[in-house]
């Protein structure tokens, strides 16, 4: 009688669960029959047991090319396993893989051999990405797109491909903005896993997944560096408000200004720049150095200075008193006291 795990897979596009029955003999180290129980089975023959979608879904990667070029719709191999793993994908979705990719992942999973979808791209030689250099700009686009890391330069500097890296995911072409990349076939004739061996896709995952911890170390140094200026600042936001305010002329407490550090000390900064502001304005009015043609603003004009002193009253700054309009009899030539 034989004996094995039944697991459910699901079937893209019908939404159709079957059950798939992997056999296992008595004596295999992961097997759950009873020692000596009767497996059904040749002694000669291997048989592999899949006990969980975590499993399955390692498995599934192993077949994977490892390109990682997100045709399957998916942002690397790893998550595209998962999904065929928990059936929410299906196993026809990698051209780089090919008819052959496809034919290795049916046999794991027990399915028939299905065409490669078309929606996800056609199986095809292996390209290699080439910079024409002649070009390159050193916007460093292409270097961010690129999941393996195969692209060196700097900002500015022109980059080059690292052939034995580039996997040819075609992710550098449509950031560049100046269409220096082209993807070049590579491998003649050769497709799918005849244009890729397994060292190179066992490569690729090391590269994919050297760049990840990267990106990750980065991200938490950044949000680290965040987080130090946010604690610097509250810590001392008061005294660095007080000093910007003295130092550009403003004694006593500022009025309104709100608690919060950043927001405490940007109100001091406008209220301090504001003030100078009235004082050199009254001391040239005084002077009669004030500005001239305020009486004839043009449509335009006004409308930026009522624009303006809207924006100011949202945000609750005071407007000067408004100047006393010169007497119309005012003999010509004399300045005029503008208004604020």
């Amino acid at each position: 009688m034989a004996h094995g795990l039944t697991i459910a897979i699901g079937e893209i596009g019908d939404n159709v669960l079957f059950p798939l029955r992997l056999m296992e003999p008595a004596n295999s180290c992961c097997s759950r029959l009873p020692p000596g129980a009767p497996s059904g089975l040749p002694a000669s023959h291997t048989v592999v047991t899949v006990t969980d979608s975590i499993t399955l879904a390692e498995r599934i990667e192993d077949l994977l090319p490892q390109t990682q070029c997100t045709k399957c719709g998916y942002a690397a191999c790893r998550p595209y396993a998962e999904a065929v793993a928990v059936g929410t994908a299906n196993y026809n979705q990698c051209p780089p893989g090919g008819a052959e990719g496809v034919t290795r992942l049916a046999a794991l999973l027990g399915k028939p051999v299905i065409p490669l979808n078309p929606a996800n791209g056609a199986e095809r030689p292996r390209p290699l990405a080439v910079i024409d250099e002649r070009l390159c700009i050193g916007c460093t686009l292409c270097m961010q797109a690129c999941p393996v890391d195969a692209i060196l330069g700097a900002p500015k500097q022109m980059h080059t491909v690292i052939e034995v890296l580039c996997t040819g995911c075609d992710l550098c072409v449509a950031p560049c903005p100046v269409d220096c990349i082209a993807m070049v076939p590579a491998t003649g004739v050769a497709t799918g896993w005849d244009a890729w061996t397994e060292e190179q896709a066992r490569a690729a995952r090391e590269h994919h997944d050297q760049r990840e911890a990267r990106l990750g170390r980065e991200r938490n140094a950044a949000e680290a560096r965040v987080a130090a200026r946010r604690a610097a600042s509250s810590a001392g936001h008061e005294p660095a408000a007080a000093g910007t305010a003295a130092q550009l002329g403003v004694s006593g407490p500022v009025a309104g200004a709100p608690t919060d550090d950043a927001e405490a000390r940007k109100h001091a900064i406008i209220q301090a720049a504001l003030e100078r502001a009235r004082q050199k304005k009254d001391a040239l009015a005084a002077k009669g150095a004030g500005p001239q043609n305020t009486e004839r603003l043009s449509a335009d004009v006004q409308a930026q200075i009522d624009a303006a002193e809207a924006r100011r009253r949202r945000l609750g700054i005071e407007a000067a008193e408004p100047a006393q309009t010169p007497p119309a009899a005012e003999a010509p030539g004399t300045p005029r006291t503008p208004r604020s």
